[in-house]
């Protein structure tokens, strides 16, 4: 077997076929255009020279004689192509990103160790894998905001975690149990963890106790000190992110919808209703709904029937008006993973951007692919997305995160958490880049073109994901909770796995239980100046501010950078000049939005957090539409937020003194300006050019974020 040795020290089997896609490539837009003969014929002379010795297997010597026999033929045009690959890559290898102030910042108060340089700190969170640091250099993936912060910090005895996000245990229906959750809601928050809890199990408002109290003020009543204990725990660069769920069969569900219409409660943490198809079928036909709670110490029985239609318009006009809470479908989550048919696993909540559906102490570890640089000859006729090299990737990164999870066991806050993550191995990669990938390929977001492409790129994801988790499974052992049994019962590996894999999978097991996902990715997209997830481009420009030397504010136009890179491209001056694949969060129609989450969530195992961004215009019965076609469209969970609703002034500024708290006032008046049109403060810089996206809300001015 012939072994090529890289530039970073490592070898690797030779494989022509690499040499041949590189030919290939470069031949795309060459000026006599594609050319697969030559790319065959020089792979063929490159894989025969090494065997007979003629030149030194390494990836600089093959480079060079692929160069030396491009421009000995009859298509240097190729050669051309060729060389400027190649120089592009070495920039690349030798660069530390083309980062702005924006961007450095983001890095640098977020992500960057004392005064370790760029190349310091991607060897620190690549842990010694030189794939995933050359992915990281090529800004083509990049784990979340835990790993990048915390990664190999412990050797410095310093308490951390590796995982985002996690599901406590829901409290038990009893005082202890509350105040444990408070505890490890705590410790959790202090290794820089997010949390999503359930309370669910705790009785209804009015039920009987046996303490001076006689009855109980009910399950809503404990969510302030879940948000309190939030707001107390500082971690670098954010706040803790909390998110709090009740089922909707729960008789407190209406005064839980109603909870945040107070503008001054629960003020620290996203809540969202768990919604089962049993109420959906009763919404869609008016029917009546029970809600059911038996007391398990006293046997008491609380009923409360209600008009389900009634109920579901109060969530959907406190969406409208508040942006929360938001919903959960609870059967297409509970029905639609690998695991959906072990009996011993249940989900018992979300992380606070609902894209990890999670069991009691799992955690979602997590890392994002950025789509976007894997367009070949981009904003051309000719360019493509190149499929190969991207489950490639894929498979490179499952190694990763499965890397950092097994250096990180030890690390969970909680004996309960490294349990969990131990029997249950969860990981989450996931995609960023998509509105960027679409713009570079000529296509627009929401298209059936768009959609259709996403379709086969999230198959071969999971696929490729899939596969890699079987080939490790192999070298290491299957997670422990596997049961072949129920894997091969369930809906979504029967209908999404080809059979080859289905045949490693029966072969070797699984080592991860839980494998894609797609987060938010907030502050890691807006550093690589890429959209964000699942989300479409947020805005073609944006206000920025800065201050003279005499103290006086200079506001400024800046563009999205992919709308920059084309406009430079195409010397475009004028943005009403631009084709219509520019589109945007408010131009987008929801029903193209679902469509696109639909492609994804058909292969993606977890969930995805979501936000449909809506104009202030919007109306209830909108919202009502869009609510009831993700539930028909068989998505996880989605989130509405309508430019200028009631919420936008406080989901920014977290201020605490009477005399902030009258600057808040103040703020949220001047958000409702031009006709219904926000015009939102960063708390931090006070700048106007912040975006709620995603599940987040971050400054594109200094790069503060937080979770809405």
């Amino acid at each position: 077997m012939i072994k090529v040795a890289k530039r970073d020290g490592t070898v690797e089997k030779f494989d022509k076929k690499k040499i041949y896609n590189a030919v290939f490539k470069s031949s795309i837009n060459s000026k006599f255009g594609t050319d697969s003969d030559i790319a065959k014929t020089i792979s063929d002379i490159i894989e025969e020279k090494i065997n007979n010795k003629e030149i030194e297997p390494t990836v600089e010597n093959i480079q060079d004689e692929v160069e030396n026999l491009l421009m000995s033929s009859n298509r240097k045009d190729i050669a051309k192509k060729y060389i400027i690959y190649r120089d592009r890559r070495t920039e690349i290898r030798n660069s530390k990103w083309n980062m702005d102030e924006l961007q450095k910042s983001i890095w640098k108060n977020k992500y960057q160790y004392k005064d370790e340089s760029f190349n310091e700190w991607v060897d620190r969170i690549s842990g010694g894998n030189c794939k995933i640091a050359k992915l990281i250099r090529e800004r083509k993936f990049l784990f979340a905001g835990r790993i990048l912060a915390n990664r190999g910090l412990y050797r410095d005895n310093i308490k951390v975690t590796y995982s985002n996000c996690y599901v406590l245990q829901p409290p038990e229906d009893n005082l202890e149990s509350i105040f444990d959750t408070a505890k490890n809601l705590a410790r959790t928050f202090s290794y820089g963890g997010g949390v999503g809890i359930d309370i669910s199990k705790l009785r209804p408002n009015g039920s009987e106790v046996h303490n001076a109290a006689k009855t109980t003020s009910g399950a809503v009543s404990f969510m302030d000190l879940y948000s309190m204990t939030t707001g107390l725990i500082g971690q670098k660069g954010r706040r803790g992110a909390l998110m709090i769920s009740m089922d909707i069969s729960h008789p407190d569900i209406e005064e839980f919808i109603d909870v945040k219409t107070d503008l001054e409660k629960v003020t620290k943490a996203n809540i969202s209703v768990k919604i089962t198809d049993e109420f959906m079928e009763a919404v869609k036909n008016k029917e009546k709904y029970t809600c059911k709670f038996i007391v398990e110490s006293t046997k008491e029985e609380i009923i409360k029937e209600v008009n389900a239609y009634d109920l579901f318009m109060k969530l959907v006009k406190n969406n409208w008006d508040y942006a929360e809470p938001g919903m959960l479908f609870w059967d297409n989550i509970r029905k639609y993973h690998l695991l959906s048919e072990d009996k011993e696993f249940k989900h018992d909540g979300v992380n606070p951007c609902a894209e990890e559906p999670l069991p009691a102490g799992g955690s979602c570890l997590l890392g994002s692919m950025n789509l976007s640089e894997f367009v070949v000859e981009p904003f051309t006729d000719n360019a493509i997305f190149d499929m190969e090299k991207f489950k490639a990737c894929v498979e490179d990164c499952i190694l990763g995160l499965n890397e950092v999870l097994e250096e990180g066991l030890s690390l969970h806050p909680l004996k309960q958490q490294q349990e969990s993550v131990s029997q249950y191995r969860q990981i989450g990669l996931g995609v960023m880049g998509i509105a960027d990938m679409l713009i570079k390929l000529n296509i627009r977001y929401g298209s059936e073109e768009s959609i259709k492409l996403c379709d086969e790129i999230s198959k071969n994801m999971l696929n490729s994901a899939v596969k890699k988790s079987a080939l490790l499974a192999k070298e290491r052992g299957a997670f422990e909770k596997y049961n072949e049994e129920y894997i091969f019962k369930s809906s979504f590996f029967i209908n999404n796995i080809d059979d080859d894999i289905k045949e490693l999978v029966k072969k070797y097991g699984l080592r991860n239980s839980q494998i894609l996902t797609i987060p938010p990715t907030g502050s890691i997209s807006t550093m690589l100046g890429i959209s964000g997830g699942i989300e479409p481009m947020f805005n073609i420009s944006y206000t920025r501010k800065t201050e003279t030397l005499h103290s006086q504010d200079v506001y400024y136009k800046v563009y999205t950078p992919i709308v920059k890179e084309y406009m430079d491209l195409k010397d475009i001056t004028d943005e009403s000049e631009l084709p219509d694949i520019f589109v945007t969060a408010m131009s987008l129609k929801p029903q193209e939005r679902i469509a696109m989450q639909r492609a994804w969530q058909k292969h993606i195992d977890a969930s995805i957090s979501s936000t449909i961004n809506l104009p202030y215009e919007a109306t209830i019965e909108d919202v009502y539409n869009i609510y009831m076609s993700a539930w028909e469209n068989k998505l996880k969970g989605i989130t509405i937020y309508r430019d200028g609703c009631e919420r936008s002034g406080v989901l920014l500024n977290d201020k605490k003194t009477d005399k902030e708290k009258e600057v808040k006032e103040e703020k949220v008046e001047e958000n409702h300006i031009e006709e219904g049109h926000e015009k939102f403060v960063c708390p931090e810089c006070g700048n106007e050019s912040i975006i709620p996206t995603g599940g987040c809300t971050i400054c594109l001015q200094c790069g503060y974020s937080k979770c809405n």
